[in-house]
């Protein structure tokens, strides 16, 4: 294997995959959330770029083609379980949550049947969607954090007559409270709506996934073991 900027990239992305969930055992809110969400963001674009690069430079490779979809699913995957710790068992997420995962899972378990013939279904456009829904879905549901925790540092001191006189526009909001409160639950609302689209998209490709596999799964469903009996 040659060591590559693409497969480096790949790699790369790899190892922020856990960072993005340790980085909460380290650091106190909001600076995690504000790391995790650099951490994120960048390692997504990763995604693009490495592509990208493999495709103008040539430099595809057996390694990088094993290598990017494992680390896409780490990433997703980890990604996801550090917003159900932050968010708790929220039925607006766990739901969604759910379905990725049983996608990537159900998927995952597929190729591993197929084994070399997996090599011959090739990612679709639908797919990279789907992938690009759930990183844009989660970065936005990490920023929520940042709103939500920084509205609670400035109210630190106030009372609600204080806090209602702001919202009603009677007192000036010297902190941007209103900015922060707006900012939050677009953050929650919208990653919320994005990550139960990213959940569409995903079951979508995993059917389509399962519908290209079944010529190679005939073999698997026709066999019948033989019973003990016999």
């Amino acid at each position: 294997m040659r060591w590559t900027l693409p497969n480096l990239l790949t790699v790369s992305r790899m190892i922020a995959a856990p960072g993005v969930a340790v980085i909460f055992l380290i650091l106190p809110r909001p600076y995690a959330d504000w790391v995790a969400l650099i951490l994120f963001v960048s390692a997504a674009i990763t995604d693009w770029i490495d592509g990208y690069l493999a495709r103008l430079w040539k430099q595809h490779s057996r390694f990088g083609a094993m290598l990017d979809p494992i680390a896409d699913k780490a990433m997703v995957v980890i990604a996801l379980a550090t917003l159900m710790g932050l968010f708790g068992f929220n039925t607006w997420l766990i739901i969604p949550v759910s379905a990725i995962l049983f996608r990537e899972v159900f998927v995952s378990g597929l190729r591993e049947y197929l084994g070399h013939a997996a090599a011959s279904l090739k990612v679709t456009r639908l797919a990279k969607w789907k992938t690009t829904a759930q990183m844009i879905a989660i970065a936005v549901l990490f920023s929520f954090g940042i709103f939500e925790h920084n509205f609670g540092m400035n109210i630190i001191g106030m009372d609600a007559e204080i806090v209602a006189g702001i919202f009603a526009g009677e007192i000036e909001d010297e902190f941007g409270l209103v900015w922060l409160s707006n900012g939050a639950a677009l953050a929650y609302w919208g990653g919320t709506g994005l990550l139960w689209f990213a959940a569409a998209l995903t079951l979508l490709t995993g059917a389509d996934y399962l519908m290209k596999a079944m010529p190679h799964l005939r073999d698997c469903l026709l066999y019948t073991s033989p019973s003990p009996r016999d």
